[in-house]
C-alpha cells in the first residue's frame, strides 16, 4: 500500500510539472492569439478536473484495498490471539496445578522442616542451656577476688548455692579490719580453726595464727579459693585485700593401715594402703627412698576433683611408656571417679577383654617391686587399690611371697599354681568332654564307678555341669556378700548341705561335685582375683564346647583363648611375654625364682 501511494505522489508530481510547463507556454503564446488561449485553457481546465476525478478515483481504491488488507489482517490477528489465549490458558491451567501440588509438596517440607526444626532448636536451646549454667558456673569460679569483702562474698555465695555444709562466718579482726572465713564442715578441723586461727586472730592479729607458715598458701580467684575450701582447707578473706589466705586445716577420717584381707601372705610386710592419697604415696616412698623416684600428681574427674598420682622411677622406665600413659590420661572425659576402676577402663588397651590388663592391688611393697622392675603405677585418691601397668599372663600368677620365701618351695609352689590354673580352667570341660564322647579313654574300673553313679541321673554330663557350676558360683557370691561372722559358715555348710542333697535325690552324680570342687579350689590358688575372673567367665563356653564338639571342641576353645592373647597388649606390652616374644632374661623369672639382686627389669 506504501508503494502505491508514492507511486501515486510521483504522477502527481509530475503531472503538476507539466501544468507549469503548459502554463508558462499559454502565458508566453498569449501575446499571438487569445482564441487559441480560450482553446487551450478550456482544454486544460477539462484535462485537469479529469486528472482530479481519476486522482480520487484511485485514492478511493487505495483506501478500500486498504480497509481490506486490514479487515483480513485484524481476522487473522484475532484468531491468532484467541489460539494464544487458549494456549495461555491451558498453559495457566497446568501450570496453576503444578504449582499448587508444588505448593502443596512444599507446604508439606516447610511443616517437617518445622518440626525438626522446633525439635532441634528445642535440644539446642537446652544444650545451650546446660552449656549456659556451666559456663555460668566456669565465669562465677574463675573470678578474681576484688578486695571488696561484699563482692567477694557474693561471689563464693553464688559458688556455694545450696551447699549447706560450706559455713560463712564474718567477723573482725583485732585492728578492726572487717574478715571472712569460709570453711567446710566435716572436712575442715572446726576445733583447730577456732583455737589456731579465729581466736588469735580476733584477739591479737593476722600475725598471730598458729599455723605453720610453710602450709599456708594465698590465692587470687574464686576458682583457686572454691577448690581449697573443697580440699578441706580454711579460707580467710580480708576488707581491702584482693589475695585469700588458705589454712590447711584438715580433718582426716581416714583408717590406719591395715593388712590387705584378699592378698595376705604368711611372710610379708603387714601394712596396706588406706584411702588417703598422701599416705599411700608415703608409703610407696618409705620403700623406695630415692630422688629417681616421681610422683607426677593430677585431678581428673569434672566433677568429683579426685587427685591421682602417676608414680614412676626414672632411669628403670622407658620415658616413651611415660607419655603413653599422661595421654591416655589427658583423653580422660570421666564425670565422677569413686575408683580405680573407673580409670582403669578407660585407659586399658582392649576394654572388652576379659583378661585384666593392669594389676589391682592393696600392698605397698607389690607396688615398689613392679616400679623397680621398670612399670608405673596409679594411684588415685579415696581408694586403697592402686593401678599397676604393664602386665603379662605370668605376673598374674605371681606372688610377692615367692620372693619372700625360700627359692625352692617359691619355685614348688609357683609351679603348682601354674598346674592348677589350667585345671580351673579346663576340669570340668574335659570330664564333660571324655564321659561323653571319648568314653574309651577311661580306665575300665573308673569308668564302671562313674556309669554306676550316673545311672539314675536324668541330666546329661553338660547340663549336670553347667548346674553344679552356676550353684558354685552363687555359693561363692553369697559369701563375698554375707558379714564377715556368717559368710564363710553359711557358703561352706551351704556347699556341703546342696551337695549331699543332690546326689541323695539322684539330680547330680559324685563325680561332678568333686570334679566342680577341685576346679573350686583352683581358682582360689590365683593371687589375683582379677586373674580368677576370668577363668570363671571362659569355663562356661568352653563346656559348651565339649558338650557339643567333644575334644575338639576343647582344643578350639583353647586355640582361641591362645589367639586372643597373642594379640592382647598391655600398653603395648605382649601379654604373653616373655614366652612370646621369647625373652631368654625374662624367662628365668618365669620357670625359676631367682635371687632378688639378679631379678630382671
Amino acid at each position: 500500500m506504501s508503494q502505491n501511494s508514492q507511486n501515486t505522489n510521483t504522477n502527481s508530481g509530475t503531472n503538476s510539472n507539466t501544468n507549469t510547463n503548459s502554463n508558462t507556454n499559454s502565458s508566453t503564446n498569449s501575446n499571438s492569439s487569445t482564441s487559441t488561449t480560450e482553446q487551450q485553457g478550456s482544454k486544460q481546465e477539462t484535462e485537469q478536473s479529469t486528472e482530479q476525478n481519476m486522482k480520487q478515483d484511485t485514492k478511493e481504491e487505495q483506501k478500500e484495498q486498504k480497509q481490506d488488507q486490514q479487515e483480513k489482517e485484524n481476522g487473522e490477528n484475532s484468531e491468532i490471539s484467541k489460539q494464544n489465549k487458549d494456549q495461555n490458558a491451558k498453559k495457566n491451567t497446568d501450570q496453576d496445578s503444578k504449582e499448587n501440588e508444588n505448593e502443596n509438596g512444599k507446604e508439606k517440607k516447610e511443616n517437617k522442616e518445622n518440626k525438626e526444626n522446633k525439635e532441634n532448636k528445642g535440644k539446642d536451646q537446652s544444650d545451650q542451656e546446660g552449656q549456659s549454667d556451666q559456663e555460668k558456673q566456669e565465669t562465677q569460679q574463675d573470678l578474681p577476688l576484688t578486695g571488696d569483702l561484699a563482692i567477694d562474698e557474693e561471689t563464693l555465695r553464688a559458688v556455694f548455692t545450696d551447699c549447706s555444709d560450706v559455713i560463712f562466718h564474718s567477723f573482725e579482726t583485732a585492728g578492726f579490719t572487717s574478715a571472712l572465713c569460709v570453711y567446710c564442715v566435716g572436712l575442715c578441723d572446726t576445733e583447730r580453726l577456732e583455737r589456731q586461727v579465729l581466736t588469735p586472730v580476733q584477739e591479737i592479729g593476722m600475725e598471730a595464727a598458729q599455723v605453720p607458715l610453710s602450709s599456708v598458701k594465698t590465692v587470687e580467684t574464686s576458682k583457686e579459693a572454691a577448690e581449697a575450701i573443697l580440699e578441706g582447707e580454711a579460707l580467710l578473706l580480708l576488707e581491702g585485700s584482693n589475695v585469700a589466705t588458705t589454712y590447711p586445716l584438715y580433718k582426716a577420717a581416714n583408717r590406719s593401715t591395715e593388712e590387705p584381707l584378699a592378698e595376705s601372705t604368711v611372710r610379708g610386710a603387714r601394712d596396706g594402703f588406706t584411702e588417703s592419697l598422701a599416705t599411700n604415696l608415703s608409703l610407696v616412698r618409705k620403700r623406695l627412698k630415692t630422688p629417681a623416684l616421681k610422683f607426677r600428681t593430677r585431678t581428673v574427674g569434672e566433677s568429683s576433683n579426685t587427685s591421682i598420682a602417676l608414680a614412676y622411677v626414672e632411669g628403670i622406665i622407658d620415658a616413651s611408656l611415660v607419655k603413653e600413659v599422661e595421654q591416655r590420661l589427658d583423653r580422660l572425659r570421666v564425670r565422677d571417679i569413686l575408683e580405680s576402676q573407673y580409670i582403669e577402663e578407660d585407659i586399658i588397651d582392649q576394654r572388652f577383654s576379659p583378661f585384666p590388663q593392669m594389676i589391682a592391688t592393696e600392698r605397698p611393697d607389690v607396688v615398689a617391686s613392679n616400679l623397680m622392675e621398670g612399670r608405673f603405677a596409679i594411684l588415685v585418691d579415696g581408694t586403697p587399690f592402686t593401678l599397676v601397668a604393664p602386665v603379662t599372663l605370668f605376673s598374674m600368677l605371681q606372688s610377692p611371697e615367692d620372693y619372700y620365701q625360700y627359692v625352692f618351695m617359691s619355685v614348688f609352689l609357683r609351679w603348682l599354681r601354674y598346674v592348677f590354673y589350667v585345671l580351673s580352667l579346663l576340669l570340668p570341660s574335659a570330664y564333660v568332654a571324655i564321659t561323653t564322647y571319648h568314653q574309651e579313654m577311661i580306665p575300665t574300673v573308673l569308668l564302671l564307678s562313674i556309669a554306676r553313679a550316673r545311672e539314675e541321673i536324668p541330666f546329661p554330663a553338660l547340663v549336670e555341669a553347667l548346674i553344679m557350676e552356676i550353684a558354685f558360683e552363687a555359693l561363692r557370691e553369697a559369701g563375698v556378700r554375707l558379714p564377715k561372722q556368717v559368710g564363710s559358715a553359711v557358703s561352706i555348710v551351704g556347699a556341703l548341705i546342696i551337695g549331699q542333697a543332690a546326689t541323695t535325690a539322684g539330680i547330680v552324680s559324685a563325680p561332678m561335685i568333686i570334679i566342680v570342687a577341685i576346679t573350686g579350689i583352683a581358682s582360689f590358688m590365683i593371687p589375683r582375683y582379677s586373674a580368677s575372673i576370668s577363668t570363671r567367665l571362659l569355663r562356661f563356653p568352653i563346656m559348651l564346647l565339649a558338650g557339643t564338639l567333644g575334644l575338639i571342641g576343647v582344643m578350639l576353645g583353647i586355640i582361641l583363648i591362645v589367639i586372643h592373647l597373642s594379640s592382647l597388649r598391655s600398653f603395648g606390652a605382649p601379654y604373653l611375654s616373655p614366652v612370646a616374644p621369647t625373652n631368654a632374661k625374662g624367662l628365668k623369672d618365669l620357670w625359676w625364682r631367682p635371687a632378688p639382686w639378679n631379678k630382671p627389669r
